[in-house]
């Protein structure tokens, strides 16, 4: 199944390239543009942690457990206001390297077809790649979407940084809790760029019962969510100019 649904994007990728190469100029980058972004989640993942943080603010908190579940996979109903900002945050700091830099990465390195690809690994993990029942169904999506985010996750963690440094973090503070906790996470990627983040923002992420990443004295408040936003909107645009470079120096 992972593999059947991997090598179908990645081969509907090329057609469709090959459809918007016989385009002229600049309908054909145009058209390039409009796909690619197909493979990406700035906006809805920037959207989905706001609308968990206005719920939050109105003291809907039954209301903000039904959103935060469009961001995670934990059950939701026994997370105070607390928690839900740190899983929102959480949630917009590891997506930065799953929902924005792979994808990006990706295209910068084969085009619209590695993009597909992986995003249909991603996409196949985040609906079967759970432990539980049917854990071996999902084993081999969970372990291919592990090995594609290896770079991605560490690049995350570097434009997170350098995204803070723009949109005002704690970088020295964000660099340390890297260096020191990026390993305290299940997955062997997760930690990478939600620690920086908790670091950037001098607050305590934590799942409870799996890890706890920053400064446990500062719990996480609502402000955070806007601060985590403006960090992974710069992040975003590094990234994708990053990515531009890469693309026009592989094509050149």
């Amino acid at each position: 199944m992972t593999a059947f649904i991997a090598v179908g994007a990645a081969t509907s990728g090329i057609a469709i390239r090959r459809l918007a190469d016989a385009l002229v100029w600049p309908l054909n980058l145009a058209a390039e543009a409009w796909l690619l972004k197909t493979a990406l989640s700035a906006r809805g993942l920037i959207d989905a942690g706001r609308a968990v943080e206005t719920r939050v603010a109105a003291g809907d908190l039954d209301g903000a457990r039904s959103a935060v579940a469009a961001l995670v996979s934990r059950d939701p109903t026994a997370l105070d206001a607390e928690l839900l900002v740190s899983a929102v945050v959480e949630s917009l700091a590891e997506n930065t390297a799953d929902s924005i830099v792979a994808p990006l990465l990706a295209y910068a390195l084969g085009g619209l077809p590695a993009a597909f690809a992986y995003r249909a690994i991603n996409t196949l993990d985040a609906m079967i790649g759970y432990h539980g029942r049917y854990e071996y169904l999902g084993k081999t999506a969970a372990r291919l979407d592990d090995l594609a985010n290896l770079l991605p996750s560490r690049l995350a963690a570097g434009l997170l940084l350098a995204g803070g440094a723009l949109a005002g973090g704690q970088v020295h503070a964000g660099w340390i809790c890297l260096a020191a906790q990026h390993g305290r996470t299940e997955s062997p990627n997760a930690g990478w760029p939600m620690s920086v983040m908790a670091g950037l923002l001098g607050i305590v992420l934590e799942k409870p019962g799996h890890y706890r990443l920053g400064d446990p004295a500062h719990p996480p408040d609502l402000p955070a969510i806007d601060h985590a936003a403006e960090i992974v909107n710069a992040a975003t645009l590094l990234a994708g100019l990053s990515a531009l470079a890469v693309a026009w120096i592989r094509r050149a």
